[in-house]
Order: C-alpha cells, then sequence, then structure tokens
C-alpha cells in the first residue's frame, strides 16, 4: 500500500480518503521519499548506504588497492626496524650516549744505554663531531669563521671542504673529523673558551712526538716521525684507527707502528645537546705502548756524523754514509746518511711549501742512503770474488798473475790502477792492493786460464744476499742489482761480452749494492762465515720498562765459504792495512782488516770512494762501512773517516770490551723475530 499524497483534483469529494490503485513509476513520483524507498525498488541493481551508491563489482580493485599500500607500510616498517635497526638505533644513541677513546701513551724508543731519543709532548687538537654541527647554515657558517680566524692557517672554505666529505645522516658523522693540531697555546685556551658554547666543536689535549738527538740529526732517517693519518691509510688499517689519529709514518716509528702506538682505551659517556660530555657511564682501560731498546750506541752515532761531515765539509761535498754494526750478531751500532731533515718538521706538521722544498732538494735529505741508495761496489766486491774463485777451485793461495797494467782483449784494453802494474800477485796482495788484472783473470778468464764465469760470479753474490733486501727493521730498503746475461739481451739488444764480465769482476759496470748490504758482507768474513740479518732494535719492552722480548740473531747463512778460505781473504784484508790501500789505519789501537774501492759510475762525475772493514782483527766487535759520494779515492778519503772512529771507539773501550764480544760471538742463534 501507498500513501498517495497527490494534489487532488476539482469534483473530489473527499480530501482525506485513501485511495487504493495501481502505479506506473513510482521512481519519477515527486513527492516520494527517495534515500528509503529506492532501497525496495525490486530488479534495481543498486543498493543505497547512508545516501551512498556503491558498487560492488569494483569491491576486488579496492581490495587489491588497499592491500598494496598496507604492504608497502609494512615492508617500510620491516626496513627502518629489522634492516636498519641498528643504524637508526645507534644514530639515536649518538644523541645521548656515547663510546669515547682513551689515547695512551705510544712508546718511547731508548739507545742501546737507556738514552731516551723521543718523548711525547702536550698537543691541542681541534675536531668536529658533524652530526653535532648545526643545522643552520648561518649559525654554522659563524662558527667555522671564527674557528678561521682564530687558527690564522686554514680558511672556512677549507674548513667547509673538509665538513663537506662527510655526510651527516650516516654513521661517519659520529667520529671525530680532524681540523687542525698542534695548535698554540693561546690559541688553544680561545678556543677552548669559546667552543663550550659550539655544538659539535671539540678542543683535545693528545699529544705528539718530539725527538731528541743529542746533536745526531741523521737520527731521523733511523727513528722516523708521526704524522696524521692519511685517507688512503685510514682506509687500510679499517676500524682500529680515527681520522684524527696519528701513525708511524717512515723509520722506526712506521715498521713498529702495531708495539708503539698501544691499545686504546674506552669510556661511555653521556653528552648533552651540544654534544658535550655531561658525565662518565662507564670505562675500559686501555694499555701503553710499548718501548724499544735500540742497538744504536748515541755516542757513536754522534762521533760518527761529526767525522762524516767534516770530511765531506773539507773536500766541499754533501753526500755520504757511514755504517757500524756488531758482526756477531747483526746489531747496527751506528748509522748515518748525510745529508739529513729534522723530523721534528714534520712532528709538529710540516707545511707543504716546506715538504715540497726538500722533495725537490737536489741533494734529497729524505733519502736514506744506507739502506736505499744502489752504488757500484767498486773493489769492496772483490773479498766476495776471490772468497768464489778459492771455493770453486778456479785458484788457490799460491796461485799469481803477473800484473802489467792491465790486460788487452782484442782492441779493448782493461786497465790496473796503478800504471805499469803490480808485478806478480797473489790473492791476498790482490786483496791488499786491489790489483784489478788479478781479478780480471779470476773472474772472465784470460787466454787458456778459465775464470769463474758470469753464472758462477752471480751464484756467489746471490750466496752473500745481495740483490735481495738484507731484512733490516726499516722500510724502504733498496735490494740493489745484479746483472745477468738475459736482462743485457733484453734491455740493450746486445749480447754479454768477456768485457761486462771483466766489469763486474771489479765491482764495476751494472752491479749495485747498498752500503748496508756491503757491510753485511764484511761482517760475514769478519766473524768467520756468518751471516746476519742487520737489524736496529734489539729489545722490546712494556711501557714500565719491563723486558717482553730481546732480539736474537738471526742468522741467514752460513757455510758459503770454507773456514780456510775464509782466513785467506781475512790475510788478504788484514795486508790491506799492513802494507796496501789502507796504511793509515796501521796506526790504529787495535789492527783492523779492510778494502777499499774506487766506484766509477759516471764519464762526467768524480768516482765514489768506499771503505769497508772490520777491527779488532782477532775477536772483531765491529765491521764497518764509509762511502763518499764522489770522493774519488777511497784511500784518499773514506779511510780517515774509519781511522778517526776506530780510533775513538777503541781508546778506553778494548780491555773491557774484547771479552764480552767473544762471549757474544758464541751466542746462540735464534729465529726471526718479525
Amino acid at each position: 500500500m501507498v500513501f498517495n499524497y497527490k494534489k487532488r483534483k476539482r469534483g473530489d469529494d473527499d480530501p482525506f480518503s485513501i485511495k487504493e490503485g495501481r502505479f506506473g513509476n513510482l521512481a519519477n513520483f515527486s513527492y516520494r521519499l527517495g534515500w528509503t524507498e529506492d532501497s525496495y525498488i525490486s530488479g534495481n541493481k543498486t543498493k543505497e548506504t547512508l545516501g551512498k551508491s556503491f558498487d560492488f563489482r569494483r569491491l576486488p580493485l579496492i581490495s587489491f588497492i588497499l592491500i598494496f599500500f598496507l604492504s608497502v607500510l609494512v615492508a617500510r616498517a620491516a626496513w627502518l626496524q629489522v634492516a636498519k635497526g641498528d643504524y637508526y638505533y645507534s644514530m639515536a644513541e649518538g644523541n645521548r650516549i656515547r663510546i669515547e677513546r682513551v689515547e695512551p701513551k705510544r712508546g718511547i724508543i731508548y739507545d742501546r744505554n737507556r738514552v731516551p731519543l723521543v718523548r711525547n709532548v702536550a698537543n691541542f687538537l681541534l675536531y668536529v663531531i658533524p652530526s653535532d654541527l648545526p643545522k643552520d647554515d648561518n649559525e654554522l657558517n659563524q662558527i667555522i669563521t671564527r674557528i678561521s680566524q682564530i687558527l690564522g692557517n686554514k680558511t672556512p672554505d677549507e674548513i667547509k671542504t673538509e665538513i663537506a666529505k662527510v655526510n651527516k645522516n650516516s654513521l661517519d658523522a659520529l667520529n671525530p673529523l680532524f681540523i687542525a693540531d698542534n695548535i698554540d697555546y693561546d690559541k688553544a685556551m680561545q678556543l677552548y673558551i669559546e667552543s663550550a658554547t659550539w655544538s659539535g666543536v671539540v678542543l683535545s689535549n693528545t699529544t705528539r712526538r718530539q725527538y731528541d738527538f743529542g746533536g745526531a740529526l741523521s737520527l731521523s732517517h733511523i727513528l722516523g716521525y708521526t704524522g696524521k693519518i692519511t685517507d688512503a691509510e685510514l682506509k687500510k688499517a679499517g676500524s682500529d684507527y680515527l681520522p684524527i689519529d696519528y701513525m708511524g709514518q717512515t723509520g722506526l716509528e712506521a715498521y713498529y707502528e702495531s708495539e708503539l702506538r698501544g691499545v686504546y682505551g674506552k669510556k661511555q659517556i653521556e653528552v648533552d645537546a651540544l654534544g658535550k660530555e655531561k658525565k662518565i657511564i662507564g670505562e675500559e682501560q686501555g694499555k701503553d705502548g710499548d718501548n724499544l731498546v735500540l742497538s744504536i750506541d748515541l755516542a757513536a752515532q754522534q762521533k760518527l756524523e761529526q767525522l762524516l761531515r767534516d770530511m765531506l765539509n773539507k773536500h766541499h761535498l754533501t753526500k755520504g754514509v757511514a755504517i757500524v754494526m756488531d758482526p756477531n750478531t747483526g746489531e747496527i751500532i751506528a748509522s748515518v746518511s748525510l745529508p739529513t731533515y729534522n723530523n721534528n718538521d714534520f712532528a709538529k706538521g710540516i707545511g707543504a711549501k716546506e715538504y715540497e722544498q726538500l722533495l725537490n732538494e737536489q741533494d734529497k735529505p729524505l733519502f736514506n742512503r744506507a739502506i736505499s741508495g744502489e752504488y757500484p761496489s767498486g773493489s769492496t766486491i772483490k773479498q766476495v770474488i776471490a772468497a768464489a774463485a778459492l771455493q770453486e777451485g778456479v785458484i788457490n793461495e799460491n796461485t799469481t798473475f803477473l800484473s802489467t797494467g792491465g790486460l788487452h782483449v782484442g782492441q779493448w784494453f782493461f786497465p790496473d790502477w796503478k800504471a805499469g802494474g803490480h808485478g806478480v800477485t797473489n790473492v791476498r796482495k790482490a786483496l791488499a792492493d786491489s790489483v784489478n788484472t788479478f781479478f780480471y783473470i779470476i773472474g772472465g778468464g784470460y787466454q787458456n786460464f778459465q775464470g769463474l764465469g758470469l753464472d758462477r760470479i752471480d751464484k756467489y753474490e746471490r750466496l752473500f744476499n745481495l740483490g735481495t733486501q738484507t731484512g733490516v727493521d726499516l722500510p724502504g730498503e733498496a735490494t740493489g742489482f745484479i746483472p745477468t746475461a738475459e736482462w743485457k739481451e733484453k734491455t740493450t739488444g746486445q749480447p754479454w761480452y768477456i768485457g761486462d764480465t771483466y766489469h763486474v769482476s771489479i765491482g764495476q759496470g751494472a752491479f749495485t749494492l747498498t752500503p748496508l748490504q756491503l757491510t753485511m758482507v764484511t761482517s760475514y768474513f769478519a766473524n768467520g762465515g756468518h751471516l746476519y740479518r742487520p737489524h736496529f732494535v734489539e729489545e722490546i719492552l712494556n711501557s714500565d720498562d719491563q723486558s717482553i722480548q730481546k732480539i736474537a740473531p738471526y742468522e741467514i747463512r752460513s757455510g758459503i765459504i770454507s773456514p780456510p778460505n775464509v782466513e785467506i781473504v781475512r790475510e788478504g784484508m788484514r795486508q790491506t792495512i799492513t802494507s796496501g790501500s789502507a796504511t793509515m789505519l796501521g796506526s790504529a789501537p787495535v789492527e783492523v782488516a779492510g778494502k777499499t774501492g774506487t766506484a766509477q759510475w759516471s764519464t762526467k762525475e768524480p768516482p765514489h770512494a768506499w771503505f769497508t772493514g772490520f777491527a779488532p782483527y782477532d775477536h772483531p766487535q765491529i765491521a764497518f762501512t764509509i762511502l763518499i759520494e764522489q770522493g774519488e779515492e777511497g784511500a784518499s778519503v773514506a779511510v780517515p773517516v774509519a781511522n778517526e772512529f776506530v780510533d775513538w771507539y777503541f781508546k778506553g773501550r778494548y780491555a773491557t770490551s774484547t771479552a764480552s764480544s767473544t762471549a757474544t760471538s758464541t751466542a746462540a742463534v735464534s729465529s726471526s723475530p718479525r
């Protein structure tokens, strides 16, 4: 039944009567309540829900969209809380609780008599924590400008460039970023006061190295120096270092970095809104670095440097090397390379301009000639050639050759250094007088005499550890060079001639070695047949100076030459002093043996002057090598340096030193410490 609210027509009797009847299209009825009635219309394909029309055929699409967005939200939540949970946790905790490292004391380096050669001094260092820096650019610029004004040596742009390298939204932003070090006290105090209100800026009181040479500036090449870690070093070192750390860059500081640096302590701190420490929550103690006791005798180093400088100055020269080593252990007592530099300049932070000047200086003061200089040996190698010829049976102690001033081979002439020659010569005289003819013949042969030949010469040079590093505990050691026929043909396109073998036999041509290598070879004949690895550190102590490890002698090789043949070579080297090319040393307080050398290296420049030897002859305590670059003759410039040093070293010492040296020579040989 439907109520009919249509206006009545004229003639209708009762305006309130209810009439019944069939209606056609109720949907168009003007007074219907459409929002209630349409929901009941039979056969209509839509339904009414709260007055809104909804098509159920779209329900799957809407459901898919809802599920998709819900999945995205769940995935994002999982990514943030699971995959990146540690990251954001660290970022959040970094705003409140942080772990700071406590710097240990770097180990001290002593000479053999426990004289300290380096100490740690205060160093003011400025760094920033990028995540704590102000987010407002104006505020940050004001801080950077003020830092630049106080420091005076860094522009605002330089500081901004450093800060810009770090992504402030990364975990690296929680690590300290180096700005400046070695800050003067007054500037440091000003920074300390003002940085108290600067978010993310920290002034730290750390330490740096100060080297005390006692006048022996040549120790710079041995000790090396520490410097701020570079980006490349930081990447290689990994999590053990921070961008504000220092590490050994050269010398012993670099070689023994792991022993000297110690182990960092840790402290857990709570910080305020500026990133400043409020209180310490927990602390873990670190370990101070170990101390090193060197085999270097500071007094001997000072004396040797002084003697070498005086000789260079006397002859208006600038470059030279002097090494003194214990032949019974391989311990290096003194090592001087001139010119040198002051490693305190680097420890304090050398400027780019000053560093560039050192690099471009013609005499290369940063270059340690003792271990890295590769030189033709001159006649000093004749001790090896003579020993090889004796060992191979090419000659014996009685073999003689007539020296008349040189040898003719075809159109070529190979001269002696003495015009007219040296007469009848055996191996001892050949060593004493450095007779080239004798070594030409035993090295390359002549006429019907069969010499060693290149292959056997190379063999014995390699047995004496030439052509490779000695293994000394300093970085940057050179290997020297042993030429071969294959090398020459590949390099020059020419075959190896007999003249090349003659040149190698007297230490000329392409053959090179380092002064340290030559000292090691001389030590072999000094101690009777043992080749020891040279080293600078003889003991490692803890931070309380208690012994951790004693560095025992490391024998590389022995028995290369039989004892009788070693003795023949020794006798020839002794004869060098008694009647040969180094008679000046005959007045020394102890008996000395040795070998002079004059090494040609240029057709335009004077040759290098060598002398290598050992003393005392019967119970050697020292083996030594002197090299004067462009000094011409070893007998005239290198021997005097050796003579004065031996005189100084043994006067007043010999009586108390011989017994201990003899005992040392029989010490047990152990494996290498490194």
